[in-house]
């Protein structure tokens, strides 16, 4: 008997491995990886290579210093983990995202708060009202302002604490080095993806939306500025049921490379999928970037 008992087990242990490497689970916080990212001032585990956007506002007059953004995102098994940071004026974002305007907004409770201190770093955190779960913690060192976020899951959630715990803003962080790019899907896709049409749905015809976490903005080619072009490209995409946008179309274009631009942002963006009978389905979208000089 127990023998039979072992061999099931062992059974059971290589089905699950095997689904895990198939791409239909996301790997254990166990086998996540450290990340670092050059000229910021943290380190963090993630299930997988994250996709990363900078983008960098030129100074402008004597007294304004140039602005540097990213967004990093990653979506893993129904929770979208981001990160995003700005160097402009730390302690003022800070206290810009405790906002009475934006705090409710963003589905996060005032009345959840918590104070933080990591590696001599003060920082808050504040959970989520959304009935997905959510928790988000904000901090302001020397130079950056940082908002992590874990979406689609609560802070009791062994992901979530993994993800935060292993947050570090120690000097010589160590980790594998981030850049800008669309990052590795926890469920490797190749496009086009075969999605049957009947399977992709309308925002009407599902029980929950999908849930927007990240939407990057696509920054100008010089050749674009330099011959002043603006307007808007459409794109229509199918959001998966695996948190990737994939079978992207192009609607409307622009010339000089800002088309590739607005495709680049788009594959960046971090959501949770729609959901339909207790099921992640396909829904598809139209994107619109607008690109002005102004």
């Amino acid at each position: 008997m127990k023998r039979v008992l072992f061999l099931s087990l062992m059974l059971l242990l290589v089905a699950i491995d095997a689904l895990a490497q198939s791409g239909g689970m996301a790997p254990p916080p166990s086998a996540w990886q450290r990340y670092r990212v050059k000229n910021e001032e943290f380190s963090i585990a993630m299930p997988t290579m994250p996709a990363m956007t900078t983008m960098r506002q030129p100074a402008y007059g004597l007294l304004r210093k140039s602005l540097t953004q990213r967004y990093l995102g990653v979506y893993a098994d129904g929770v979208v983990y981001t990160i995003y940071s700005d160097d402009d004026n730390p302690q003022k974002s800070l206290q810009a995202s405790l906002g009475r305007n934006n705090m409710p907004a963003q589905g996060w409770e005032p009345s959840t708060e918590q104070i933080l201190n990591l590696d001599g770093v003060t920082g808050k955190q504040f959970t989520s009202s959304h009935p997905l779960g959510g928790v988000i913690q904000i901090y302001a060192t020397k130079k950056h302002f940082y908002r992590i976020q874990a979406f689609g899951a609560t802070v009791a959630d062994p992901r979530v604490q993994h993800f935060f715990s292993s947050l570090s803003f120690a000097r010589n962080n160590d980790g594998i080095e981030v850049s800008d790019g669309p990052g590795t899907p926890f469920e490797p896709v190749d496009q086009p993806v075969d999605i049957p049409a009947d399977s992709v749905y309308s925002g009407k015809q599902v029980d929950r939306k999908l849930v927007l976490l990240q939407k990057p903005e696509p920054s100008y080619t010089e050749q674009a500025r330099q011959e002043q072009i603006t307007g808007m490209v459409v794109l229509t995409s199918v959001f998966s049921a695996n948190g990737s946008v994939v079978n992207i179309e192009v609607k409307s274009g622009l010339m000089h490379g800002l088309t590739d631009k607005a495709i680049q942002a788009a594959k960046r963006i971090k959501f949770i999928p729609a959901e339909k009978d207790g099921k992640f389905v396909a829904t598809r979208m139209t994107l619109e970037y607008h690109f002005n000089l102004y």
